[in-house]
């Protein structure tokens, strides 16, 4: 299981990373929550008990049941989104999410991506689920990725521009299919608001939850600090202080061995330290992937 980019194994450190974000809401997704009732009610109960009522859950799955649909809605789930495979578009049962939307009180609706060469399965879906009665339905935007781009070449499809993984033709195809349905509850997902949008706000606030009083938060989630490696971590750590760095500007990381310094103070000191040091750039993401290192005082780049 991964809560974010954080693998986890057990439901208690998904709520870790809730709280390390101060989640509004969670998104569960698979594989398909359905086929692991009793672990997606649990994480849906313990969400709702540690933040409360107010705690927005949205699920998604291919499997339409009005029985398990009940069931989590009986257990908090606010939301559910039905996201078939393409080849099940034209053989969904309606009338079974007729069901889930009159007897249950969830937000009920689709998610699909837009395939360019599929326009007329994808207008039946459209009608068929407004009719059916659904609150939305989400249409994503086709795009490459890095295990799928030889594949989707192969098929015949190409990237939209030179800054994009979006596929050519599937914003247009969503875009007409919106002017021709324009009382349908239809919304575009762009690659861009995906990435630029919505990750970048997620990183930002987690970034402004974990950041200690040495981290530079920048505007696109990232964290900047300063590092410092010692083979004696205590000894680097006194002749930092000794150059007149506040303690609250200083952290020990025993885990990777190594002493974080504010930025704009390392900047300063570094020529007098006989360790190396460097600015970094991180995400703020569990793992602290690194995004970008500059060496201070003539360290070497590389640790």
């Amino acid at each position: 299981m991964f809560a974010n980019e954080r693998r986890i194994s057990e439901l208690r450190e998904m709520l870790d990373e809730a709280v390390s974000m101060d989640a509004t809401g969670t998104g569960i997704t698979g594989g398909d929550p359905l086929v692991v009732m009793e672990r997606t009610v649990s994480a849906i109960r313990m969400l709702k008990e540690h933040f409360g009522p107010g705690h927005h859950i949205h699920l998604y799955t291919s499997m339409i049941d009005l029985k398990k649909s009940k069931e989590l809605c009986e257990n908090g789930l606010d939301e559910i989104r039905f996201h078939p495979s393409m080849s099940k578009w034209e053989t969904m049962d309606f009338e079974v999410i007729s069901g889930i939307i009159s007897e249950t009180s969830l937000d009920v609706g689709i998610e699909v991506p837009a395939i360019p060469g599929n326009e007329v399965i994808l207008e039946r879906l459209i009608v068929s689920a407004s009719e059916a009665g659904v609150k939305f339905i989400n249409i994503n935007e086709f795009e490459f990725s890095e295990s799928n781009w030889n594949m989707m070449e192969e098929m015949g499809y190409r990237v939209k521009d030179d800054l994009s993984s979006a596929v050519a033709g599937s914003e247009e195809m969503v875009t007409e299919l919106m002017r021709k349905y324009p009382k349908y509850p239809i919304h575009f997902c762009s690659s861009a608001f995906k990435d630029g949008v919505q990750l970048r706000k997620r990183l930002i606030r987690r970034a402004n939850v974990i950041a200690k009083e040495h981290d530079v938060v920048t505007d696109d989630g990232t964290i900047i600090k300063g590092i410092v490696y010692a083979d004696d971590l205590d000894e680097a750590m006194a002749a930092i202080l000794k150059l007149k760095v506040p303690k609250d500007l200083v952290f020990i990381d025993e885990d990777r061995k190594r002493i974080e310094v504010a930025s704009w103070k390392l900047r300063k000191i570094s020529k007098k330290l006989p360790y190396r040091s460097y600015i970094i750039e991180e995400y703020p993401t569990f793992d602290r992937m690194e995004v970008e290192r500059m060496p201070l005082n003539g360290a070497p780049s590389n640790r």
